[in-house]
């Protein structure tokens, strides 16, 4: 008998309170290191009602105007309508970012210092992170996490092309695919919630989603009579955004990874500078992942790193090629380690991180993007030829 499941994931726009609060964080950041690429950016943020708070620890030789930063940020998502509480032009912005404390700072930088074991640039933390590659779709991504990202884009260019008045920035998709012996055989159902203006109809939206947003992402070959459309499920959603709910810097991990697919250390991507090896390591597992798959050493592979703060090398390096492995995977970490340098200076030097790409990053996904560093597939031959 056939192993069938289903397996769901999810995306958010633009608008959800938690990735206005990365969208921020992340334009913080790259302000930071378009003026001074040895920024250390540590920048959290909350927004709620007309609210927006800055906090965490930036020390830099940038000089910035941290609340035009914030407005900026805000008025390319969209919050611009006259009828919003959390307005581009009228958000209330309060600022206790403060600089990197001196303990952290000295296991960070490439230099002695008392009780460090060596003079080389430490992990900016202790963790754990993974990277996951598989060869279901062109980005060497799971289906599931790549068509909810796809929904949201689609809603977004919809939304700011202007032709429906009636969208407005807050969104959600979530996408449910049923899998067949390990292959995504159909959709089983398809979830958007999102925000609108109070004068347009629930059929009316309905009917919208379904025909301009579900139909021209989910290839027809996915979609039956059997699959469900879960169109603002309540019924109603015009109180959306910062005004309806609170946002946080780092709580969509899920959605910035793999949508569940696969594992995730814990630690959150944005508003943090490329020392923190909770992003940089991450970015570097998954180009670690991707390379291995382009290779067609593994149809699925994962990646975990481990480091402790100030310390250069991982403690750990572990391939998981969860069955579907050409060879053996202790001979692929082997690979792995000889073409790949996981030091922290490392991981930066060659995806060039020191540098303002991070809001490319913020929305749909840190994953599965063909413009960034670590989505390039051009160590598959070297791994391929370092078997042995």
């Amino acid at each position: 008998m056939a192993k069938s499941f289903v397996f769901s994931s999810e995306s958010v726009g633009e608008g959800h309170p938690d990735k206005v609060a990365d969208l921020i964080s992340d334009s913080v950041l790259d302000a930071c290191l378009a003026q001074d690429k040895f920024s250390r950016v540590a920048c959290e943020t909350m927004v709620k009602s007309n609210m927006v708070i800055l906090a965490g620890e930036i020390t830099t030789k940038a000089q910035l105007n941290y609340e035009a930063i914030v407005r900026a940020a805000i008025r390319d998502i969209g919050y611009v309508n006259n009828d919003d509480v959390f307005h581009a032009d009228s958000v209330f912005i309060n600022n206790y970012l403060t600089k990197q404390s001196p303990d952290i700072s000295q296991g960070v930088d490439a230099k002695k210092a008392k009780g460090k074991k060596t003079a080389e640039q430490g992990a900016g933390d202790q963790g754990l992170m993974f990277g996951f590659a598989c060869n279901e779709t062109p980005e060497l991504m799971p289906t599931p996490v790549m068509f909810a990202h796809r929904l949201g884009r689609e809603l977004t260019k919809i939304r700011k092309s202007g032709k429906v008045a009636w969208l407005r920035p807050d969104a959600k998709s979530q996408v449910s695919i049923r899998y067949v012996d390990g292959k995504p055989t159909e959709v089983v159902n398809v979830v958007i919630s999102t925000q609108h203006t109070a004068d347009v109809a629930h059929g009316t939206i309905e009917d919208f989603l379904i025909e301009n947003v579900v139909k021209k992402v989910i290839p027809k070959r996915l979609l039956s009579a059997k699959t469900q459309f879960l169109i603002n499920p309540t019924g109603r959603f015009v109180v959306g955004g910062p005004q309806g709910d609170s946002g946080l810097t780092g709580r969509k991990i899920i959605v910035d990874s793999y949508g569940g697919w696969g594992r995730h250390g814990g630690g959150a991507f944005s508003g943090k500078d490329p020392s923190k090896v909770d992003r940089s390591a991450a970015y570097m597992c998954r180009w670690v992942a991707k390379n291995i798959v382009a290779a067609g050493l593994a149809d699925a592979v994962e990646l975990q790193l481990a480091y402790a703060i100030g310390h250069p090398e991982p403690v750990s390096v572990y391939v998981d090629t969860q069955g579907t492995g050409t060879v053996d995977d202790a001979k692929i970490a082997k690979a792995v380690t000889s073409v790949f340098g996981f030091k922290p200076a490392d991981i930066v030097k060659q995806l060039n991180l020191l540098r303002p790409i991070y809001r490319e990053t913020t929305n749909y996904g840190h994953f599965g993007k063909a413009d960034l560093p670590w989505e390039q597939t051009n160590k598959a031959a070297a791994l391929k030829a370092a078997i042995k």
